[in-house]
């Protein structure tokens, strides 16, 4: 083999390894039992997402962080256990999202539309909540979902 030839076939090679790894989804795989039904309540409209719940310390310190993809109908619900103010930040997070900031009721008490990737902003909640969801930036918009809707989840007690 001359060295012209496995030099095309070491970039070949290569290239296909990177097209391969370009197109796993990178962060990890969130196995449909895991997932919970969260449904917000806009006017007369229902919106369906299927959420990962966020109990623990741990797993509210990690989040979103270092995932480059979710699914348009996916969220993380956030459980802070009490209805106090809360901030959020984007730190080490590649996706951009919509942070809506959820009461104890289920009321949409403020939305952070279209969050910085990879920032340290401090993103407060502006009022004591619950819970804040996050889904993919954009979704708030063009869903219509605004403060005052109904989020339904085993979490809200209306």
């Amino acid at each position: 083999m001359t060295f012209a030839l496995r030099v095309f076939l070491l970039r070949l090679l290569a290239a296909i390894g990177l097209a391969a790894a370009l197109a796993a989804p990178i962060g990890p795989a969130v196995a449909q039992e895991q997932l919970e039904l969260l449904m917000i309540q806009s006017g007369e409209t229902k919106h369906m997402f299927s959420v990962e719940v966020m109990r623990s310390d741990a797993e509210r310190a990690k989040g979103l962080m270092f995932r480059r993809y979710m699914a348009a109908d996916r969220g993380m619900l956030f459980d802070f256990k009490v209805e106090q103010p809360v901030t959020m930040w984007m730190k080490n997070t590649f996706l951009p999202l919509d942070m809506i900031f959820i009461r104890k009721t289920g009321e949409i008490a403020a939305i952070a539309e279209n969050t910085e990737p990879m920032s340290e902003r401090i993103i407060p909640s502006g009022a004591a909540v619950l819970s804040v969801l996050e889904v993919n930036a954009g979704t708030t918009a063009r869903l219509g979902i605004k403060v005052g809707d109904r989020v339904v989840h085993a979490l809200f007690k209306p």
